[in-house]
């Protein structure tokens, strides 16, 4: 159950939006394995003032912030780097220079899930060691 969140500047195209959610949702889907139907996903425009960014970034700079549960190997990680660098690239082109992943791994014991239960005390109908 990652929790996507991305940031962009204002002015994009809906196909444009909809390219990065797609993108970096088959991303997770291939690369850490979650159910295809897994999918919380928000995506933030901010207009250029409230977005200060590098100067050797482009007006396509894309900030990704995955919370997901802890247990992914590194190899899994390398490779959802990899899928969504890749996968944005593709469509709608955004070049891996402006693109910024970060991914937050709270314990699971940190989740309220199924009704408020601790996401360690139940079964979440899938393998977070991958």
């Amino acid at each position: 159950m990652p929790l996507v969140k991305i940031e962009i500047r204002k002015g994009k195209s809906d196909e444009y939006k909809k390219a990065i959610l797609d993108g970096i949702h088959d991303a997770l889907v291939n690369a850490i394995k979650i159910p295809d139907h897994d999918r919380f996903q928000r995506l933030y425009e901010l207009e250029d003032e409230n977005f200060e960014v590098p100067e050797t970034k482009t007006d396509n700079v894309t900030i990704i912030e995955i919370t997901m549960f802890k247990g992914r190997s590194m190899e899994s990680k390398r490779n959802l780097y990899t899928e969504i660098i890749d996968n944005l690239a593709k469509n709608p082109g955004i070049d891996g220079n402006d693109i910024t992943i970060v991914l937050l791994e709270p314990p699971l014991e940190n989740w309220g899930v199924k009704g408020g239960k601790p996401a360690s005390e139940v079964d979440l109908g899938f393998n977070i060691n991958v």
